[in-house]
């Protein structure tokens, strides 16, 4: 038979609005009365009709998230799925849902986005791209519908974001090769439209300033996020630029391909030519040589947007609109 509200409020002795409060994690419930009406709900079997929940407050208890244009093959990016295994985390722990959809170009996101504000569905919106004039930002902006985003927009005031400093990343990485005596350093990177492309081309951009080495824009690419295109750019960039002695990488995956290339053209790594990743995934450790990368938290990142969106929905007073996540250089075989 199922268990009810009551019955777990009869058991914990206190009234089935109480109950309600722990479950949503209320901070009008103290910390021991939370834990012991979890503990009872886990022992009786009680499972919230979440459906009816939020029909009684007119709020779908979900989340969307729209996978953008420019990661066509998301999911076999580790950055999305940690990320989202990021969001799913602080989700649960506040009894929400997340709704997913894709989208093969821009105008089909904002298409996404205006049938997922529409359908009322969701309470809110994760978007996970920043780009310059973003239309998707604007439309959200003028229906007055909850957002967050993954990176800095240009509103950033206005705005809910998450983001890492990408700039002062990229800049570390790019110092610590200039340090260990490499001079000719090609960058390959995603669209130039993605604001974390910018940022990270500005930190690549600052740390040549610093040391004075002239900007060679034959050895700046741009490249999709995959392994695929790392390959076939720095194929093409080291059949006309044979003094490249570096090459630094906006994505690990881009990173992977790029390292195929150089072996099959017969260089040595770190040798000849040091290569840098970016998002540190798993693989990067197991790699041969193993890969010198820029841990950026993608869990922490998704973890840390839901949770802001999430305050703002329930009117919460927040201290800032977003939440800067530190990255860390890991350095490793790939690079001098």
């Amino acid at each position: 038979m199922k268990v009810t509200i009551k019955e777990v409020a009869k058991y914990a002795e206190v009234s089935p609005s109480t109950v309600s409060r722990a479950l949503k994690n209320s901070p009008l419930i103290s910390q021991g009365t939370k834990e012991r009406i979890n503990e009872i709900v886990k022992e009786l079997g009680y499972h919230p009709n979440e459906i009816a929940r939020s029909l009684a407050n007119k709020s779908s208890h979900t989340l969307g998230m729209i996978l953008p244009a420019s990661a066509e093959d998301s999911l076999i990016n580790p950055f999305f799925t940690q990320f989202i295994l990021g969001v799913t985390r602080y989700l649960e722990s506040q009894h929400y849902s997340l709704l997913l959809s894709s989208a093969k170009n821009e105008e089909e996101e904002l298409q996404q986005i205006t049938r997922t504000v529409n359908s009322k569905r969701v309470d809110g919106i994760i978007l996970m791209t920043v780009r310059e004039n973003d239309k998707n930002i604007e439309y959200l902006m003028e229906n007055k519908f909850p957002f967050v985003v993954v990176g800095n927009p240009k509103k950033r005031d206005e705005v809910l974001w998450v983001d890492n400093n990408n700039q002062k990343a990229m800049f570390e990485v790019t110092e610590e090769l200039i340090k260990t005596g490499h001079k000719k350093i090609a960058f390959l990177g995603g669209s130039k439209k993605l604001k974390v492309t910018k940022n990270r081309f500005k930190g690549y951009m600052e740390a040549l300033q610093k040391y004075n080495i002239q900007l060679d824009n034959t050895i700046v690419l741009e490249v999709g996020f995959c392994e695929k295109e790392g390959y076939l750019s720095t194929q093409k960039l080291l059949k006309s630029n044979k003094t490249v002695d570096a090459i630094v990488t906006t994505d690990d995956l881009i990173a992977y391909g790029s390292m195929r290339a150089v072996k099959e053209l017969g260089y040595r790594i770190p040798d000849d030519i040091s290569i840098t990743g970016f998002n540190n995934t798993v693989l990067a450790q197991y790699l041969f040589p193993s890969l010198t990368s820029v841990e950026i938290n993608s869990s922490e990142l998704g973890f840390n947007a839901a949770k802001l969106l999430l305050a703002s929905l329930s009117d919460e007073l927040l201290n800032e609109n977003f939440y800067m996540v530190k990255t860390q250089l890991i350095k490793r075989n790939s690079s001098k």
